[in-house]
């Protein structure tokens, strides 16, 4: 069923279910789990997190009157997501939400009645994760932030903001997001660049000694720029990337709306805080007895284009009046 057909399921879902039993509470204290491969502490997992809170909280659901909830971050390491995806299955929550495919590939070995909702990741039916969009059969369902039209969206805005560009870097991480990048979205940026006269390179990066290296070497070639692809660094590593994209003056294109705010020249992307939001109204519906085969996998509905006119004037940019007009945000 394509994506446009089961969207017709979800608002039918969400329309049947009474808000009066939303008020409704037995007076137990539910357990949720979460698992990220994120860093405690990184703008993007607080500003979920928050979101999380606050929508299950709307929804009657409030830490330490009738909900607890246990955290665990990865921080990027893949035997620590699959240790902690081990111990919170042992506890035995009512749910576990999972952020990105790593995580939610780690828990869903360990587990196949507990409920699980994804909120990241890309094509879920590619990356093994579900078999069936709208009426997913075991017992993990969620909200993929996977859009194949972004991949050459990435594109046509570098190409925007810099005409000069011939060349764009594809970084990303190998370890974290192999199967998510590989599968969903090189091969749909390399398909999209010729038309754009655009050359993409590969630009796998492991960690900050490599992140260094790989953008020296890069930027020592003139007419580059540079796109992030998800998961992208996080905390330090992040960091590295905005100054080092920076200082050699490249323009860069991001996921999510952090790094422009940390100083990247621009995102653009689905919003990891509205993922958790819809996440909670999930959350929500297994806790009162929805089965998972009633949820549908999602996908993203609203993409925000942010863009830091701080960092184009730093690196020599004019940012077209055409292209900020359509900006969801500009940072002065």
């Amino acid at each position: 069923m394509r994506r446009r057909d089961f969207m017709k399921i979800i608002a039918g879902a969400a329309s049947a279910w009474p808000l009066e039993a939303r008020a409704q509470q037995d007076g137990r204290v539910r357990l949720i789990a979460m698992l990220s491969n994120g860093i405690d502490g990184d703008p993007i997992q607080t500003g979920s997190l928050v979101a999380l809170r606050d929508s299950l909280a709307k929804l009657g659901w409030t830490e330490g009157r009738n909900l607890r909830i246990e955290l665990r971050y990865g921080a990027g390491s893949v035997t620590r997501v699959r240790a902690y995806a081990a111990e919170l299955v042992g506890l035995a929550p009512e749910v576990i939400i999972t952020s990105p495919t790593q995580a939610t590939l780690a828990v869903q070995q360990l587990t196949k009645t507990i409920p699980i909702i994804f909120t990241a990741g890309g094509d879920p039916v590619i990356n093994g994760v579900v078999r069936s969009l709208a009426r997913p059969e075991a017992n993990i369902t969620g909200f993929s932030n996977f859009e194949p039209s972004i991949a050459g969206k990435w594109l046509e805005l570098l190409k925007e903001v810099a005409p000069g560009l011939t060349k764009v870097g594809l970084l990303y991480d190998p370890e974290r997001s192999a199967a998510a990048v590989g599968s969903n979205y090189i091969s749909l940026i390399e398909a999209a660049a010729p038309g754009l006269g655009l050359q993409t390179i590969k630009v796998p990066v492991r960690g900050p000694i490599e992140i260094v290296r790989t953008i020296d070497a890069f930027a020592a070639a003139p007419n580059g720029g540079l796109l992030m692809l998800p998961p992208p660094p996080q905390g330090a590593n992040r960091d590295i990337v905005v100054r080092l994209a920076l200082q050699h003056r490249l323009p860069t294109i991001y996921n999510d709306r952090p790094y422009a705010a940390a100083g990247g020249l621009m995102s653009y992307g689905s919003s990891s805080v509205d993922q958790a939001r819809r996440a909670a109204a999930y959350v929500d519906r297994l806790l009162r007895g929805a089965q998972v085969s009633d949820l549908p996998v999602q996908f993203p509905t609203k993409f925000d284009l942010v863009i830091n006119l701080k960092t184009a004037a730093a690196i020599g940019l004019d940012i077209p009046a055409t292209l900020l007009v359509r900006a969801d945000e500009v940072i002065e």
